[in-house]
């Protein structure tokens, strides 16, 4: 008789599915220029661009256990790198947003050495001074606008309309699926196993030889340089620039609020939390400052009766998962005979 095998993997027949049609709607998405409007495509930028910096914050507070509201300073710094290279250097923009990245990522390690000694609420607080401190620095250089800010349009001037708007929207959607994918590729590797055991206990993964503090300083960096990505790109869409709007925690807000409503430490949370927020706004744009209230309100409720968020509780109650990264064991050919209880056994238990 033939022994059963042990496999040990994390994809289910829904996340096979679940990719299969993700490939399919990547595939359409790409093809958007030619077929849709130009509204339609600056609405899916701006759900992938949401996407993008949701999926960068909860991998620092959702998978790092870092609670930063100043991880807009990332922002502001992608979207000065993209103004000053394009205006003052002459680089093309859209070259700018791979750049903005590494210079965010590069300012993110002395930034780390400064708010990494802080613990706690101190270092939310760290973060947020930290991100102040950028904008109040920018907001002196009258060479960049100052505390004006300055236009972006001359740096696009010379390419053609269709091809700025189709390269931007491009640029977007590689964003907003490139850094899904980035993370979910990340917490399959050993970096990601290391991570988990972090955010379940630092005393217990130290036992086990995690070096914790460079493991956080990673997650750290490629945050920033993700939000720096996705800095460039937003200023690029919105052709203006200045302190007050590039280094506002309002961007950090937004994050958090997408974060929280869709699931904090699941990769599909992010994606559902925008898909919310997008609904919520079409419905609610014509009443004002209730918008705003309504948005809290929800956000509010939802912690109350799902903490993990809609996808958590989804995810604990029906066992779905469209990114796995958990390993499961699975069991190939005869299964194994389980021994029945004396008392089943039994004469007496059989009469």
């Amino acid at each position: 008789m033939n022994s059963p095998r042990f496999q040990v993997g994390s994809a289910t027949r829904l996340s096979r599915g679940a990719w299969a049609a993700g490939a399919a709607l990547l595939v359409a998405l790409v093809l958007a220029p030619w077929w849709a409007e130009d509204s339609d495509l600056r609405s899916i930028a701006e759900f992938a661009y949401l996407v993008a910096i949701a999926q960068m914050w909860n991998l620092l507070a959702g998978y790092g256990g870092l609670i930063s509201v100043g991880q807009h300073a990332f922002i502001g710094i992608g979207g000065y790198v993209l103004l000053i290279l394009s205006l003052n250097a002459g680089i093309s923009p859209f070259l700018c947003v791979p750049i903005a990245g590494v210079v965010s990522a590069l300012v993110a390690i002395p930034v780390a050495g400064v708010v990494f000694r802080l613990r706690g609420p101190y270092f939310a607080i760290g973060t947020w001074a930290v991100a102040d401190i950028f904008r109040l620095i920018l907001d002196d250089i009258p060479a960049i606008g100052g505390g004006s800010g300055k236009s972006l349009t001359s740096a696009l001037m010379a390419i053609p309309g269709w091809e700025r708007e189709a390269t931007t929207y491009w640029i977007a959607l590689g964003l907003g699926f490139g850094l899904t994918l980035g993370v979910y590729l990340l917490l399959r590797s050993r970096l990601g196993l290391a991570l988990t055991a972090i955010r379940d206990g630092v005393p217990a993964s130290e036992s086990l030889g995690v070096m914790v503090g460079r493991v956080k300083l990673l997650v750290f960096v490629a945050s920033a340089g993700g939000l720096g990505l996705a800095g460039a790109l937003i200023y690029l869409t919105k052709l203006r620039i200045s302190p007050d709007s590039a280094f506002s925690v309002d961007w950090t807000v937004l994050m958090i609020f997408i974060v929280v409503i869709g699931g904090i430490g699941t990769i599909e949370g992010p994606i559902v939390g925008t898909a919310v927020f997008f609904l919520m706004r079409g419905l609610l744009a014509d009443y004002g400052p209730w918008y705003l209230v309504v948005l809290g309100s929800v956000a509010i409720l939802v912690m109350f009766k799902a903490r993990g968020g809609l996808w958590g509780w989804v995810a604990s109650r029906f066992d779905l998962h469209l990114f796995p990264t958990r390993r499961r064991i699975r069991i190939e050919g005869p299964q194994p005979i389980t021994a029945t209880t004396p008392a089943a056994q039994s004469p007496a238990a059989e009469r």
